[in-house]
């Protein structure tokens, strides 16, 4: 039996269909960002690459909470 993936991760396949491009693009394009706060990359990747809100969230969810240092 297949353990349910939950959190910000859940989204993954869902943004990648939606988006053609691989989670690991938006997250490495999140790290190059100079913002720092949570909701400041939610609405940069809103405005300037159209993801809807939570996609966004889930993703900058999910960088923050695995970014290394």
């Amino acid at each position: 039996m297949t353990e349910q993936v939950k959190g910000p991760a859940s989204y993954f396949p869902s943004i990648e269909r939606t988006y053609g491009r691989p989670v690991q693009f938006w997250l490495d394009l999140i790290a190059a960002s100079d913002l720092t706060k949570h909701m400041e990359l939610v609405t940069w990747l809103k405005s300037e690459h159209q993801l809807g809100h939570g996609h966004a969230n889930a993703l900058v969810g999910y960088a923050r909470a695995n970014a290394s240092g």
